[in-house]
């Protein structure tokens, strides 16, 4: 697995519809930017050997970051796979959606539930919202969020952005009712 760079980003909301927030919400992003296993080979039926030689590597090393730039203990979380032009939405679902890559934040978040995810194809500098639901319960309608992220010099045509997303709480002072409420 080739790593062109890693990126790290902290948002943190201190005031949010005019009222104080606190403690504040914190949300962290780690993205890596890979070289895309199967650029240059054209329609690859097998998968497996891209992903044997990835997602796992790239769990382990996006998981623990994103726990320690959070900061909080993580409430919420999401991952993302945002694919060069010159490669498939498959190239980067082969990669997150495996338990070789989810188990590895699973782990490190203490999580139960499966990560939400968006693909999508895109040149360098493409906004995406990486989706975050809670890490134990989907139904809690509170953590249900999504954190807009662009890298702008990423991904080139043959690469992959992957990242994974963590938050230290729901959304900032929300007031929608539990869903078994209208159950």
């Amino acid at each position: 697995m080739k790593v062109r760079k890693i990126i790290t980003i902290v948002d943190e909301t201190l005031i949010e519809g005019g009222r104080e927030v606190s403690p504040s919400a914190r949300t962290a992003v780690v993205a890596a930017i890979i070289d895309n296993p199967w650029a240059g080979q054209g329609f690859v039926d097998d998968l497996s050997a891209g992903i044997d030689a990835v997602a796992s590597d790239l769990g382990a090393l996006l998981a623990p970051r994103v726990i320690e730039a959070l900061g909080a203990p993580l409430e919420a979380y999401g991952k993302a796979a945002i694919i060069g032009l010159n490669g498939e939405i498959e190239h980067g679902s082969a990669i997150i959606h495996t338990l070789k890559f989810g188990d590895h934040f699973r782990k490190a978040a203490n999580a139960s539930t499966l990560l939400p995810a968006v693909e999508k194809r895109g040149p360098a500098g493409v906004a995406f919202d990486i989706p975050l639901k809670h890490f134990t319960d989907a139904t809690i309608r509170s953590h249900h969020q999504s954190f807009e992220v662009r890298i702008a010099d990423a991904p080139h045509p043959d690469e992959i952005l992957i990242a994974l997303a963590g938050a230290a709480q729901g959304r900032p002072q929300q007031r929608l009712a539990a869903l078994s409420t209208e159950l």
